[in-house]
């Protein structure tokens, strides 16, 4: 409505003006620098552009300040300043030959991971599920190893950071459900299916977003890690294991929401220093029976979560 009313003023001026003859050339100055200059009179920024004037007595204001809470109309762009912004480096440091060669070495490992895990699409989409199910987990390995390269050789960066992140989501957030999928093909009603996997790959986009924005816990993780869920599920159908397709489609259901809960679940690192006795256990049950043993192993986990929660909340 304002710029409409201006238009019309304008107009009438131009008619006045070769009338009588008395129009002048500020009358047709532009709608957005008219408004411009209303703006800079009512929040008195004329009076702070003189050169002897450097902050408003009455505002106790520099200029910038005032620029800072005058509204902006949706009118015109806002006025943006031209700054020099130089190409940001991918990698920081120091940027000798030895250290490209490392960084390279370790996107290497983040790159082979996201190409295992398109192989393990297209394998499954072949019917070879267990062949796709190595390859997932062989994406595993690929994973855990980026990282600890890039720390171990001080090439860890933000675009390394990145680029894990995403190749986590296509091989662990797309490439597993798919497998999972493909697995399922028989066994349960295709709609159960999808819905199992799908609720896999939502949740595993959501962790790992979480886990870009989040403070970092050098105990714990909150909510089963993508890699881990992605290796169980791996490992699952690489294996076989000899139960219902139903209860199948409840545990990848179950482990999906474990991914987005805030449940604590302990780091690699603090189960590898537990004590060597209670490792016993665990291998001499592979020895009798693999499924049975990795089965139990899971549930552990997955239970170990809400304990470590209840936990928590009875000692704080």
């Amino acid at each position: 409505m304002r710029r409409s009313s201006t238009f019309a003023r304008q107009v009438l001026l131009v008619r006045v003006g070769r009338r009588d003859g008395d129009l002048h050339p500020g009358d047709l100055a532009p709608t957005e620098h008219r408004y411009a200059d209303r703006q800079r009179r009512r929040y008195g920024l004329d009076r702070l552009s003189r050169p002897t004037l450097g902050v408003d007595p009455t505002l106790g204001l520099d200029r910038a300040g005032v620029e800072a809470v005058m509204p902006v109309s949706p009118a015109m762009p806002p006025m943006m300043q031209a700054d020099e912004v130089g190409p940001i480096p991918l990698l920081p440091g120091e940027r000798t030959m030895a250290r490209r060669m490392k960084f390279g070495l370790v996107n290497a490992c983040t790159l082979a991971s996201l190409m295992l895990g398109m192989l393990a699409i297209f394998l499954a989409m072949q019917g070879e599920v267990r062949i796709a199910a190595l390859c997932l987990i062989a994406c595993v390995g690929f994973d855990g190893l980026d990282g600890a390269l890039a720390r171990r050789l001080g090439v860890a960066s933000p675009f390394g950071a990145q680029m894990d992140s995403l190749a986590d989501m296509c091989s662990f957030g797309l490439a597993a459900p798919v497998v999972v999928y493909a697995s399922l093909a028989g066994s349960v009603s295709t709609a159960a299916a999808a819905v199992a996997c799908a609720l896999v790959a939502a949740c595993a986009a959501i962790r790992l977003a979480r886990f870009n924005v989040s403070p970092k816990d050098g105990r714990f993780f909150c909510g089963v890690p993508t890699t881990m869920a992605a290796a169980v599920l791996a490992v699952t159908v690489a294996i076989g294991l000899p139960v219902p397709g139903a209860v199948l489609v409840a545990g990848v259901a179950l482990l999906a929401f474990a991914m987005v809960s805030s449940f604590p679940y302990a780091k690699l690192a603090r189960l590898v220093k537990l004590p060597p006795w209670l490792w016993l256990a665990p291998v001499i049950g592979a020895l009798v029976d693999i499924r049975l043993t990795f089965a139990l192993i899971v549930v552990g986990y997955l239970v170990s979560g809400p304990v470590l929660w209840l936990r928590q909340r009875r000692t704080a």
